[in-house]
């Protein structure tokens, strides 16, 4: 999959299906979109392409109300390769942008991208003024020489499947329904950074992943998870069963926001690895110890709950 960070530094050697969207997620409702673009593409002969947009255009139209995102640039870009896409544009999306209109848009589209069909969800809208609707756009297809497709979206319990549906999933903590919905589980990727090693003195030792605000993060509470790791000099990304804890830890009168991950039948130091964290199912609350052996019991608990819920999936 070739990656351009705009539109005019793409190189198409021949003619496109272009899919508009920011596809945060990369979900089961985008993938019924985007399976059928591949499709058609390979069957007239034509490149599959996706236009994105970084950062998000409601970050930049909207910084006040920050939409907490499913996926960084890098995984979405990995899940939309894995569909086997030919061409995928990043767009910077500015304030200058967004006052593009909807004609000069999809002017560029034709002619840097060569397009001739444009695959779009029902209620899709492009340009300044949110002009460029689905009878605007049939419009500028017939004068511009390209057609319009649009797809009605991919159901799930009588409701769209969606990035704003899943999202409220993830905050939650619906971690399994969110799972569900997206056709994988929801990830969080980071560094191992050092903690106060409580983990240590209390039997179980934790990988501490940062957290980012841009992010989507799950309720706080504890969950069976799995962890993708690579093994220092192996280089091969290796699965390892595993419980989180996710929150301000209470009982020791913290504030900032942690996962903690303890690695079921691990035993290596994960300091400076990056990892990646798969949340399968949460398995209750944050709460409150006034003793540190209640803490340890109530761990101990946790690690069979995680067992039992990953042995089921």
């Amino acid at each position: 999959m070739q990656l351009a960070t705009s539109l005019d530094s793409a190189l198409v050697q021949a003619d496109t299906i272009v899919a508009i969207g920011t596809f945060d997620g990369v979900h089961r409702g985008h993938r019924y979109l985007l399976e059928q673009v591949t499709e058609r593409a390979r069957a007239t002969g034509r490149l599959s392409a996706v236009v994105t947009f970084y950062p998000h255009p409601r970050l930049v139209l909207h910084p006040a109300v920050r939409p907490a995102c499913l996926s960084t640039p890098a995984e979405r870009a990995a899940r939309l390769e894995a569909l086997g896409l030919d061409l995928l544009v990043i767009q910077p999306f500015s304030r200058d942008f967004a006052e593009t209109t909807a004609d000069q848009f999809v002017s560029e589209l034709v002619c840097s991208l060569r397009m001739r069909e444009l695959w779009v969800g029902a209620g899709f809208m492009l340009g300044r003024g949110r002009r460029g609707d689905v009878a605007y756009l049939t419009q500028l297809g017939e004068r511009c020489g390209f057609a319009l497709r649009v797809v009605e979206p991919l159901l799930e319990g009588g409701a769209p499947i969606s990035s704003t549906r899943i999202r409220a999933l993830v905050l939650e903590g619906e971690v399994a329904e969110a799972g569900r919905l997206l056709g994988h589980p929801y990830t969080i990727a980071g560094p191992v950074v050092a903690g106060h090693q409580r983990g240590r003195t209390l039997g179980f030792r934790t990988a501490n992943l940062r957290l980012t605000p841009e992010r989507a993060i799950p309720a706080n509470g504890v969950y069976a998870v799995r962890v993708q790791l690579s093994d220092k000099g192996a280089g091969e990304a290796k699965q390892h069963d595993g419980v989180a804890n996710l929150g301000v830890r209470p009982s020791f009168n913290e504030s900032d926001r942690l996962l903690e991950v303890h690695l079921l039948d691990y035993r290596g130091d994960l300091y400076g690895e990056n990892v990646t964290v798969e949340f399968v199912e949460r398995l209750r609350p944050e709460q409150v110890f006034a003793q540190t052996d209640e803490l340890i019991a109530q761990i101990g608990r946790d690690i069979v709950a995680a067992r039992t819920a990953l042995h089921k999936v």
